[in-house]
Parts: structure tokens; sequence; C-alpha cells
């Protein structure tokens, strides 16, 4: 038998005051509660002499006549008279209150429980030595068989209880650890549950105590029947008087010690604080438990599914209500998400109605691979605004669920990605960036680490070069990653067939909106409603009925008061209008034909609005609407600044305002729907409207969740109606390749970037990757007079040409297609700063030259550099203001004018209107005029007054400066690729910033968070919120009520932002210094020789 193992052996007296008789309230265990699943549970039954237990109970008579039951647990390897020692550690303190500390237990009072152990220890000394022996044995291997199943029975007095066992002879001859199960100690207080663990420790300290006695133990129990005969027991009494005396001695000590162990034990329950175990408490932390072994059970089954809402816990769920009030999907929903090609990870086009819900489908699939496949997820959308709305919708689902939201906007992102160590990143991308991201992934190898592509407005691949490069993106997704699944999604899709072909995919669709759209059309005073059903499309609805003045008619001929005035103020209406310029005349118009009733409409609120536009704007305030936003009208447009249209978007979006007149860019951008919508005609500025962008702007009529019904009405005059009644009832406009028509940002840079990335190496690679495009789907339609082949050669011929290419033979065949290419330093420089080819010479011709003449006393010779080509020669400058501004600059600004070729001479002369003879570059010219007006912005930085001295379109400044900020990024990414260029990295870091967010610096911290423009973070730095930290561990309740016109779900979606991008810096951190602190893979194994060892 092994040495030192303990044994719990125990005597237990329980008493209990309120019954009389126990014969009552104890009953024998039946079979059934007996522990299920022993496999020789019957042969114990039938050789019972073998394996019974007696248990012996006796009724001894105590000072309060009542019965008390004493139970002797024994074992049948142990000592009878033998008992470990109680606990006694602690002293004794005085019980201080007078009332029963332990309830229905006994009190120290006289009569106590105590007391009666006194008396039954003298009854017990008289017992005879053999019936303690049989009777400490019999009850002692009840209790260890009873603590190893997991059961406490207790048996009343005079019957006898048969207990099979689980070769408990077996068990005890192994010698394993007695231990309380969690099982028996369920109902048990919780102070007694301490009092076993203690026991069970103490019970280590006699282990060399009972090791002594497993000798006589061992030859002592052969047999055990039910009442063990006197003379057996003296036989073993005597077989060593060592034995005996070691037995004698020790049942001394317990009987002398048993009284205080009690006490002290009693004493400790009583002082302890015990915890409260609920019944309640109790079932969570079972179900937790049941949850807990179930998740287990997932993980080694590599099940992805995690819980009852679409294989995501139902705390997504729950965060849906909580953050967006979605309570419940809508049945196309459902049905989509429990698509067989959705579950098998397939690729998949849906389309739906604007407004029909499609998003969510996308985000809930995201989820999925973010938390149940534990894959990164990349979301590419088409304009930075949606981008940055997303980021904010999504950055507290990442919070509580676990996952990082990275932006890839403007200047933002960082290329490759971080490489997280634990938690997964969902990109939220524009189509350039999300071009640049998945570059740079299959660069460094970590293209299957992105489980998800979703694309939102899939349509977009067919409009200029932005679809070419979204095209090239999925291309490249497809053709390097068989891994990663593609979702795609749009309103206005036709030829589905040629996508589905490109992207592999499936296709849902569905004709569902939440709610119903009615067309109308408005030909002088009468309305028709839209009727595919009928003859000529349409049938008569009903006369418009107003009462208009002769000026009111004059001024109003499309009668656009009374169409708004049937529906504002209590329901909100949008007017899409064909120019930026039509949007604040029909404003204005409006207006004053409005009755003044409309002043008192949210008077209190409208005036906030008007505040806070002057205070993001330091005090300036557009005439327009200053005189509009009284009557809840204002005009939407890219003239407008970020944040104007952002305080703007949330007045609208609260029903402070209720009319907005707009561009057919709000229907392509931010989700504004409205009761009615009315398109002032059919024409977006001077091109005749297309089925596209007109089913996208109606597609904003109708509230889900407010409206019941939704209307459009398109207004048209007679010359225009046999246009309109086809572009009512004509299918979609297809969708079109625009890989080869956009020649320098399509076709080439796709051809750069496979061999810059070894994705192609020779001209057969180059064309069988063509073939899988889009392009190479519709070849055929689009390829009239040269074939795929002919283009690929001529492509890859311009770019050798351009020396962004090199070509090397493999063998000495002439055959072009043998020929292997590889990317030149340049070529790498364009592909990795996604230069447009058209420019990228130009470009390093003028750092070139930048670098024999750098001007560093100013900013404006590297803003110069980092202008955008497309922007300046697009511009025309006011050559008045150009030369005002000329003559103001200081000597070394004039020097880079000189550097540059450009003379104040010349731009006088242009300003006099004067002939020139000399030959200047246009481009140079007008680069620098715009260079000009960032100089100014970033000095100033005040787009009001830049506007002012320029002559510009305050929105037009801004996304001047927006796209210098991008094309900064690029350059710098250009230069670091070129080792010649090593003195612009410091330089352009820092200037890139200084264009992203053009404030002082001290509010760049704030600005870096997603949705705080400059306005808003001038408000809180003065509110005391000076750094990211501050602004993470903000409360949003507290933000509202501090700052100005901030609603709720801003707050939290800035604090949750904030703690987004704090969290996302701390983990970059983490990974750093595991980085450094980790073994390189390369690192040099030297093997000691056998020689050296010795």
């Amino acid at each position: 038998m092994d040495e030192g193992v303990s044994r719990i052996r125990r005597r237990v007296s329980v008493r209990k005051r309120d019954r009389p008789s126990l014969g009552s309230g104890f009953a024998a265990p039946t079979a059934a509660e007996l522990k299920p699943g022993d496999e020789e549970g019957e042969e114990a039954m039938v050789a019972g002499s073998r394996r019974r237990k007696t248990v012996e109970v006796q009724p001894v008579e105590v000072s309060n006549s009542e019965p008390c039951l004493i139970a002797h647990f024994g074992g049948d390897d142990t000592d009878p008279g033998l008992l470990p020692r109680m606990p006694t550690e602690g002293t004794q303190r005085p019980n201080d209150s007078e009332e029963d500390m332990f309830g229905d237990y006994d009190s120290f009072a006289e009569n106590s429980f105590l007391a009666q152990v006194d008396d039954l220890e003298q009854q017990y000394m008289q017992v005879p030595e053999h019936r303690k022996h049989a009777s400490d044995l019999s009850t002692e291997d009840l209790c260890s068989e009873s603590i190893k199943h997991n059961k406490l029975s207790i048996t009343t007095v005079g019957n006898f209880t048969e207990l099979k066992t689980d070769e408990h002879i077996k068990n005890h001859s192994r010698h394993e650890d007695v231990s309380i199960e969690p099982d028996i100690l369920y109902d048990v207080p919780s102070s007694q549950v301490l009092y076993f663990e203690n026991l069970q420790n103490s019970s280590d300290d006699l282990g060399n105590q009972c090791t002594k006695e497993r000798d006589w133990n061992a030859s002592s129990h052969k047999t055990v029947n039910e009442e063990l005969p006197q003379n057996r027991i003296e036989q073993h009494q005597q077989i060593d008087d060592s034995s005996s005396k070691v037995r004698t001695s020790s049942e001394e000590n317990r009987r002398k010690s048993l009284k205080e162990h009690l006490k002290s034990a009693m004493t400790g329950n009583a002082k302890a604080q015990t915890p409260i175990f609920s019944r309640t408490k109790q079932l969570k932390e079972t179900l937790l438990s049941e949850e807990i072994n179930v998740a287990k059970k997932t993980i080694e089954s590599s099940s992805d599914d995690l819980g009852p809402f679409y294989s995501l816990p139902s705390k997504v769920r729950d965060l849906y209500v909580q953050f967006k009030g979605i309570e419940k999907l809508y049945e196309w929903q459902h049905t989509c998400l429990t698509l067989n090609s959705v579950q098998e990870r397939k690729n998949l086009i849906y389309s739906l109605p604007t407004s029909g819900g499609k998003t969510l489908v996308a985000e809930i699939l995201m989820l999925q691979e973010l938390l149940c496949r534990r894959r990164d997820v990349l979301m590419i959308l088409p304009y930075v605004a949606i981008v940055q709305e997303k980021i904010s919708g999504l950055s507290s689902f990442g919070i509580e669920l676990g996952f990082f939201v990275e932006e890839y906007a403007g200047s933002k992102g960082k290329f490759p990605p971080i490489k997280r160590r634990e938690k997964k990143s969902l990109y939220i991308a524009t189509i350039e960036k999300g071009h640049s991201l998945v570059n740079s992934l299959i660069e460094t190898g970590r293209i299957g680490s992105l489980g998800l592509v979703v694309v939102d407005e899939l349509h977009m691949i067919g409009e200029g070069s932005r679809g070419a490069i979204l095209e090239m993106t999925l291309a490249k997704i497809l053709y390097t990653s068989k891994t990663t699944q593609i979702i795609g999604m749009s309103a206005t899709l036709n030829n589905v067939e040629d996508l589905q072909e490109f992207l592999q995919a499936e296709y849902y669709t569905s004709q569902f909106r939440p709610v119903e759209l009615k067309e109308y059309l408005k030909i002088n005073n009468a309305i028709y409603e839209v009727d595919c059903k009928a003859e000529n499309g349409m049938t008569f609805s009903r006369l418009l009925n107003c009462q208009y003045s002769d000026t009111l008619k004059k001024m109003d001929p499309d009668h656009l008061v009374a169409l708004v005035t049937e529906v504002i103020p209590n329901y909100s209406c949008l007017v899409f209008c064909p120019t930026k310029k039509n949007c604040e005349n029909v404003a204005e118009m409006i207006c004053k034909f409005l009755s003044k009733e409309y002043l008192k409409q949210r008077e209190k609120e409208k005036h906030e609005v008007i505040k806070n536009l002057k205070n993001i704007s330091s005090g300036n305030l557009c005439p327009v609407l200053k005189r509009t936003i009284p009557f809840g009208v204002a005009y939407h447009h890219s003239g407008l600044t970020s944040d104007e249209r952002k305080l703007l978007e949330e007045a609208y979006s609260t029903g402070v305002l209720c009319l907005f007149t707009c561009t057919s860019t709000l229907a392509a951008g931010v989700n504004l729907p409205a009761r009615r919508v009315i398109l002032r005609a059919p024409y977006v500025a001077k091109e005749f409207l297309k089925r596209n962008q007109y089913k996208q702007m109606i597609g904003r009529a109708g509230r889900a969740g407010i409206d019941s019904v939704g209307e459009s009405i398109l207004i048209l005059q007679e010359k225009d109606k046999q246009q309109v009644l086809e572009l009512i009832s004509r299918p979609l406009e297809n969708c079109y390749s625009h890989l080869v028509q956009e020649f320098t940002k399509g076709i080439q840079t796709l051809f750069l970037s496979l061999i810059g990335l070894k994705i192609a190496t020779n001209l057969d690679d180059v064309y069988h990757f063509m073939c899988g495009t889009f392009f190479g789907v519709q070849q055929k339609i689009l390829l009239k007079e040269k074939s795929l082949w002919e283009i690929t050669v001529e492509s890859l011929r311009y770019l050798t040409e351009k020396g962004l290419l090199q070509k090397d033979a493999i063998n000495k065949s002439e055959e072009e297609s043998q020929y292997s290419f590889h990317i030149t330093k340049l070529g790498r420089a364009s592909f990795k700063g996604t230069i447009d080819l058209a420019y990228c010479d130009i470009l390093y011709r003028d750092l070139k030259k930048g670098l024999e003449g750098l001007v560093l006393e100013s900013l404006l010779h590297l803003i110069y550099l980092t202008t955008p080509y497309d922007m300046a020669s697009q511009c025309v400058p006011d050559w008045m203001i150009y030369f005002r501004q000329f003559s103001q600059l200081s000597p070394a600004e004039q020097n880079v004018a000189a550097l540059l070729g450009v003379s104040e001479n010349f731009i006088g002369k242009k300003a006099s209107g004067q002939a020139i003879k000399k030959k200047v570059d246009k481009d140079i010219v007008n680069r620098l005029y715009l260079s000009f007006v960032l100089y100014t912005l970033l000095k100033e930085t005040n787009i009001w007054s830049v506007s002012e001295k320029f002559n510009m379109p305050r929105g037009y400044i801004q996304s001047l400066l927006t796209g210098a900020a991008s094309f900064s990024s690029c350059v710098l990414h250009f230069c670091e690729e070129l080792e010649e260029f090593w003195v612009y990295r410091a330089l352009l870091g820092e200037l890139t910033k200084k264009l992203t967010y053009c404030v002082k610096a001290e509010l760049i911290p704030l600005m870096e968070v997603t949705g705080v423009l400059e306005g808003r973070a001038k408000q809180l730095y003065n509110a005391g919120y000076k750094s990211l930290m501050h602004l993470a561990n903000a409360n949003p309740e507290v933000l509202i009520r501090t700052l100005d016109h901030l609603s709720r779900r801003q707050a939290k979606q800035i604090v949750s932002s904030a703690k987004m991008l704090l969290h996302e810096k701390a983990e970059a951190l983490q990974e750093e210094v595991e980085e450094l602190l980790r073994l390189p893979p390369d690192f040099p194994s030297i093997e000691v020789s056998a020689t050296e060892k010795a």
C-alpha cells in the first residue's frame, strides 16, 4: 500500500429540535438513489457478504429528553478508534450577540448542543469496546462510500441499509484521496464548505500516523459481515499490543479535543461572512457551466456555431436592439442568411430596392466571420462620408464583442495592416484604399487571413476609373485566395449574369420594401400614377389643387410650394435639383412663400442649429441658410463643408429640419429618407436622368417604422414626356467593365501590380489573369477591333517603354510569350504609391528637381509637390486674385515660384489681359495656384476666409484639402521605395498630418477619432477633453449635457470610436514589444561539435 495518503474519518452528531421522531423524517435510500453506472453493481448486490456495510444508529437520551441521533462513521481500512483531529486553528471569541447565531441549530446556552456532547461522551465511554469497533467500522465505511457516490444518506433508527459499492476494497488498495465533490455540498451552508475544506487539509498532517495503522487494518478487515462477532474483534485486538496502545491514546485525544473543535468550528461559522447562495444564482451558474461545456464541445468539433442568433451569441441580438433598435429581421433577411450558398460560404450577390435592409445582412455575415471563424473582414464603401458613418456605427459593436474597426479612407490606413495577436479586424475602406490594402496583404502573404470581403453598391464596378479599381481588387482576391468569400450588394443591378460569372457567385433578389412606394409624374397641373400595366405606362391620379397668385406663378411655375406644403412640417420631404446653384435658389424661393406659422415649429431648436453652424464656422454663416433654416428648410450639396453637412443631416434626422433641397449625390450617400421625394427635373446637371439614378433617388421615399407609404413625384415638361415614359419603363442600365477604357488607371496599373506582386511573371500569366476579370467575361461585347491578347501585349510593351517594367528572355526563342518581366524601382514606387501612371514620370521629375533647391523656409514648396495633378488640370485660376496673392509672397516663397518657372510678370500680364509670347507650362501655373489656396488654408485654418480670398466654394476648398492629404500620403509611399528621395520621407509624414486635419496642433488628437470634425473638436477641447484618453473615458451622458447640439447616439458613437482607436494603439504597441522580444525566425543556429562538447 502507498505511503502518506490521508483518509477522512469523522463522527458526526446530528440533532433536530423540532421533531419528536426521526422515523418519519428519514428513509433508507432506494436502488434508484444509488449512483448509476457502476458496471459491477449487480454483482455487488449478489455477493453481499463481500460488499455489504452496516449502519448502527443509537437513540441516546440527552438532558432535554429529546432523542438524538448519533452516527459513527468509519472505514474498513481504518482503525475504528482513531479519527483525525478537527482543525483547531484560530482562537475562540465570545459571542457578542444575544440572538441565536445558528438559526435552527443549538446555541451556546445551557442544555445546548455542546452540553449534550459532554453527556454523550460520558455515556460513550461506557459502551463496550467491541460495540464501538463494529459501529465505527460500518458507519465510517458508509461515509466513505456516500462521499464517493456524491450522495449523503441518513438512515432511520433501527434500520439497516445495504449499499452497493464500486469495488471498495480495490479502490482502497490504490489509496485514492477522498475529496468532497461540489455536488455534495450544493445545499450545504457556505461556511460548512469551508469547514470541510479545512478538515480535508488537516487530514494531510495525519498521513504518517495513518500509515502506521495500515498493516493492522489490512489484516483485521479481511471479511465484513452484517454484524461483526465479538470474538472476531477480540482476536484482532490481540494481534498487536502496540496497535492497541496507539489506538487507545488516539481515542483519548479525540475525546478530549472534540468539544473544543466543535466550539471552534461553530464560532467560526457564525462569525464568518457567509456568501448567500441564492437558488437563482445557482441556476445561472449551472446554466453558464452548461454553456461552457457546449462551447468546449463546439471548439472540439470545429463548428462555427456560437449561439442562437444566426450562429452568433444572443448578445449580438441584444446589441442590435440596444444600438439600432432592430428587434426582428425581415423575412427576406432571414431567408438570405439561411441560404445554402451562404451556409457553404459561396460568393453571393444580392439585390434589393433602396431602404430594403441590405446592410444588416452584410453586417451579420461580417460578425459571423469575425467571431465564429476568427478571420479578418474587409468592407468596401463608395465614399469617405459613408466609411466614417459606418465606422461610427460599428465601433460600439467592436468594443462589446472584441474586434477592431479600422478606417482606410483619405490619408488614413496602415499598409500592410497591423497583424493582431488575438483580436480580429474589420477594415472599412473606400474603393481606392481597399485596393491598396489587398495589394499589401498579397505582398506579405497574408491574403488568406481575409475571410470575407463585402462590397456595397456593387454596380459601381461599371463607373469609370473607380469601377476599374474595384474590378482589379476583386479579381486579385479571386485569383490569390480560394478561401476568401465575396459578398456584393446593390439596389440597381441588371446584367447580373456577367457579374455572377466574374465573381463565381450565387444570386439572390427580392422586391421587398418595408414601406410601399408610389411613383407619380407631374405634367402641368395634373398628377399621374406610374402604372406598368397601363397602355402608356401611367394613369391619371388627381389635379393639383392650389390657389396661386400671379407673382407665385412666375416664381414657382412647377408648383413646388404646393407639393411640399402637402407634407411639411409634419412629415419630411426631399427635393432633388439638377445643379448646386438650383438647390440654393429653390430653398430660398420656397421659404419666401411659406406661411409665418412655419417659423413657430420647433423654433428654439432651429435657433440652436443656426448657433451651432456659426460656432463650427468661426462665427460665419451662409446667408441662404440663415434665411431658410427658421422655416425648417436647408440645401444640401458638395458646396457645404463636412462640419456643416453633418450638423444639417443630424437636424434633418431628428425632425428639426423638414425639407432638403439637394443634388443627386445625397441619393448615393448617407441614408436620409423622407415621406415624399420630388425630382425638380429629369436631369442631373445637363445630362438626362439614367434609370439607375432615378431608382436611387425615389428609393429615399418612405421611412421604415415611421411612414406607412412613400411617394415620389417627377416633375416634367411636355417636351420630355416621351423620354420620361421610356425612363420609367425600361430596365436598369447594364454594368460594363472600364478596365481597358481607363487606360492608365485601369489595365496598365493592373499589369504593373500583377508583376510587382509576383502574381504573374510573363505574358501567358498576365493573359490568363485577364481572362478571369470582369472585362474578360465581357470581352466579346466590349472588344470590336482588337483581341484581348493584342491589348495585353500592347500594355506590357507600353509599361516596358516607360521604364516601369523590364523583360528578360528565358531562352533564345523569339516568342514574346516566353519573356518574363520584373518590375523596376520606379515601377515599384508607382505601384506602392498607387500613383496614376499618367503622372508617375512627371512626379519623379518634380521630386528630382525639388532636391536641387528644396525651399524649406516655408511649406509652399512641399505643398506644391503634393497638390493633386488631376485637380490642377481642371482648375481655371482667377488671374486678378492670382496676381494679388503672388505680390504678397515673401522672398523665399517667390523663390519657389521662380524655381518652377512661374514669374510675377507672367501672372501680371494674364491679369491685365495682355498677350504673352513666352510659353509657360499651363499645368504648372494651375498647380501653383491651387498650392497658394492650400498654403493659405494651412496658415489660417479657416475655410471661410480662404473661400472669400480666392472666390471659391468652401466645399471645393475642403475637397481640395482632402485630395491633397490623400495624394501626399501616396507621394510618401512613392518616396519610401526610392532611396534617392530619403529626405522627403520625414518631411511628407508631418505634412500629410497637417493636410489631413488642417487645425491647430492641440486639436489633432481629438480629430483622429472618427466622426469628430473641427467644430466638434473645438467644443470638446474647450470642455476639457484634450486627448484621446479623455474622450475614451468620457461618459456619453455628461457629453450630452456639456456640448451643444449633441445627440445621445452621436455621443455614444464618439466615445465608442475613441475607445476603439485607443485599443488599436495599445494593441499595436504590445505587438511591437512582442516583436522586439521574439526570437527572429532567421536566427543562426550554431551546432556544437562533439569535440567542443568534450
